[in-house]
């Protein structure tokens, strides 16, 4: 089983090669003009700093909600604390997805490689959270 987690990591790892970012056409397309504007929009840091500080402050939110005495009704706290359980799970799920597609593009695969290192490393996050349940 060891083998068959650290096998697909090897494999990537070994190829070494670097992807050549697609050259930019310029047309005159609507579509092409508005993915160009999200492209840039989705590189700027000030982006990124913003969204992490809205999730955390979501998730912060979320919690002291669940577990403070706010007067919401009786099935509303466990609900809620669940659900923060359940987005933070998606999250780190998701970056490791992202984690394992990237990495695997930018070593010079294509996008099929790419998604199927990142199902294969969701999929390994989802186990560990089997393995975990059954063992607690």
């Amino acid at each position: 089983m060891g083998l068959l987690v650290i096998a697909p990591f090897v494999a990537v790892a070994r190829i070494g090669g670097q992807r050549t970012p697609p050259r930019e056409e310029e047309s005159g397309d609507g579509y092409d003009a508005a993915v160009r504007r999200l492209r840039a929009i989705v590189r700027t840091p000030a982006v990124w700093s913003v969204a992490f500080v809205v999730i955390t402050v979501g998730v912060g939110a979320l919690v002291v909600l669940a577990v403070g005495d706010f007067g919401l009704p009786e099935g509303t706290a466990p609900l809620l604390l669940n659900a923060v359980y359940g987005l933070v799970g998606l999250l780190i799920t998701g970056f490791v997805f992202l984690g394992a597609y990237f990495g695997t593009r930018g070593r010079g695969l294509g996008n099929a490689h790419g998604i199927a290192a990142g199902s294969f490393a969701a999929g390994l996050v989802f186990l560990v959270l089997i393995v975990v349940t059954l063992l607690t």
